[in-house]
């Protein structure tokens, strides 16, 4: 019904086909449900939550936690305050974020599902650590006291020891937060930073290292140059010029990747732009199946929609298949 809302311009429109994409591989997955909590990462303006309720409509016990670590204006946080489901902004930077220590989820042990819609650069690995150490019991810290960050909310979460790095199992268990799942909308992998990438144990298999992974990291622009010439996709950031100026910052271009041009064709530039996305996008992949996930890249919307159009999903895999490392394959 939004979609075919006249009042909506492109841009709008635009943004609804790839809310109703993310939404539909959500209930593909069967993470889309009663007795569950939505953790939405880089969350903006909250429209990925607020479609996904909307698509919950007869669900029971449905909680959306907003991360974002910027002010931001025109919310739609306010738009569910007359419905069953709850909502709550967390002011935070996802690397300073433990969920296992938000008071919200310590009470109602819910499942959680990981979403996010063009999370940019370092934050898709930031948000998978953050999900994937969720499951650590307390008891499993590492004794540390860490430091304790304010939520808008006015309570407390507080940071797990960065060293730390659970193996645990992503099954139900007592005194764990269970995870169903995550479903994140990849961007911007020229804005990927070796010391937060959660892949480096792939490229170290692939005998690759740090200044490899600058190099692929950097030429990743490629894929998408031809947005320097045209309005790049940032969220919702177009309803406020304060918040378009930030985004369009948090989307900028890598300008020194460009100085390699002349040597290839742009076919050529953005068909290798593509490889080495995908080529950080596989050691994600590798690091969710280290911990107990099935995961997979796919394509959830068309280059005319966005042209950052893939999409990472990661469910649990059955305990007897979780010691399997079978391939990924995804077609460039």
């Amino acid at each position: 019904e939004a979609l075919n809302d006249p009042k909506n311009g492109d841009s709008a429109f635009k943004h609804l086909k790839q809310q109703a994409s993310l939404t539909g591989n959500l209930e593909r997955l069967s993470l889309l449900g009663s007795n569950r909590c939505f953790v939405e990462f880089g969350a903006g303006r909250g429209k990925l939550s607020h479609w996904i309720d909307f698509a919950l409509q007869d669900a029971k016990s449905v909680y959306f936690l907003l991360v974002e670590r910027a002010s931001t204006r025109f919310k739609v946080d306010g738009k569910h305050k007359s419905r069953g489901s709850m909502f709550e902004r967390l002011h935070i930077d996802i690397e300073d974020l433990s969920l296992g220590k938000v008071p919200l989820l310590v009470k109602e042990r819910l499942p959680v599902v990981g979403i996010g819609k063009h999370l940019c650069g370092a934050a898709t690995d930031l948000a998978l650590r953050c999900i994937i150490e969720s499951c650590m019991t307390n008891q499993e810290d590492t004794g540390k006291e860490p430091p304790e960050k304010r939520l808008k909310s006015d309570e407390m979460v507080t940071v797990e020891d960065p060293t730390s790095l659970s193996n645990c199992t992503v099954r139900n268990a007592a005194n764990r937060l269970p995870v169903m799942g995550v479903a994140i909308a990849l961007c911007c992998h020229h804005r990927c930073e070796w010391k937060h990438y959660v892949g480096k144990g792939f490229f170290s298999s692939q005998g690759l290292g740090a200044e490899d992974f600058r190099i692929f990291q950097r030429m990743s622009s490629w894929a998408t140059c031809g947005m320097k010439q045209h309005s790049i996709d940032v969220g919702e950031a177009e309803f406020d010029k304060a918040n378009q100026k930030v985004q369009l910052e948090e989307h900028d271009f890598d300008e020194e990747s460009f100085a390699y041009e002349g040597t290839l064709t742009g076919e050529e530039r953005e068909h290798l732009g593509r490889l080495c996305k995908r080529l950080i996008d596989q050691g994600r992949i590798w690091y969710l199946k280290q911990q107990g996930f099935d995961s997979a890249l796919q394509y959830y919307t068309s280059p005319g929609i966005s042209l950052e159009n893939v999409l990472l999903t990661a469910v649990p895999l059955p305990k007897i298949q979780q010691s399997e490392n079978s391939e990924v394959s995804f077609n460039s």
